[in-house]
């Protein structure tokens, strides 16, 4: 069974911690990464049109394709600023939106993939400042989830769970048990664990903030890195 690899970054909207908003950097950290698959936070501007931040021809270059979402607004890149980014070889079966309750406007895009020949189910999302709108998205992901034909599953992004304890996040762990942790955030001198990649079925090897002399400027969150380990 062929290995994966998969990384969630938080962007920060392109802005670093030089604050220098900066898309040719954020894309040299994309291209080190090396993913197959890659789920993306803060993609887009927050308020008036949602206007997408990336620099797609970068990415393009790198040899990665932005995973399309119907019913964007015309000028956004995401679905309430998350992004899927995939290789150009990669197979995409079905794309969806799950609405995410809470005081603010959070969502997760789930889209179904066929990477090396292998299924695999991808979810990017980006989890609410406030511990009990958390509980609620938790909740909401995972019924949305049972309604789905099953397949291995990987849930990334900014779970702004900050406590090693996983308590906001509790609900996922009998659905995703190959969750580690490690510190992420801030970028220069990583102390919290919001950032994270989960795994259905099967194993998440070499989890760990990806850190170079770029990513720890070019965003306030360190992107996180690992290689999926598929049951056959």
């Amino acid at each position: 069974m062929p290995e994966i690899t998969v990384a969630s970054y938080n962007i920060h909207k392109g802005i670093g911690v030089d604050r220098r908003r900066d898309l040719s950097r954020i894309a040299d950290v994309i291209g080190e990464l090396r993913a197959d698959v890659v789920a993306l936070q803060e993609a887009d501007a927050r308020f008036g049109d949602r206007q997408g931040l990336l620099d797609l021809d970068l990415l393009a270059d790198l040899g990665l394709k932005r995973v399309e979402v119907m019913g964007l607004r015309e000028r956004s890149h995401g679905w309430h600023g998350n992004v899927m980014l995939v290789r150009r070889d990669v197979e995409v079966e079905n794309v969806e939106r799950i609405p995410l309750p809470g005081l603010e406007p959070r969502g997760a895009i789930v889209a179904d993939l066929i990477v090396y020949g292998t299924p695999l189910r991808a979810i990017g999302t980006h989890l609410a400042l406030l511990g009990s709108s958390r509980i609620r998205q938790v909740t909401a992901v995972l019924d949305r989830l049972a309604a789905l034909a099953d397949r291995p599953t990987v849930l990334m992004g900014d779970t702004n769970e900050w406590r090693r304890g996983n308590w906001t996040l509790k609900g996922l762990l009998p659905h995703f048990p190959s969750s580690p942790t490690a510190p992420s955030f801030p970028a220069p001198f990583p102390v919290l664990p919001l950032d994270r990649i989960m795994l259905s079925r099967g194993s998440v090897k070499d989890f760990a903030p990806h850190r170079s002399a770029l990513s720890r400027r070019a965003s306030d969150h360190l992107p996180v890195r690992a290689r999926l380990v598929l049951p056959e």
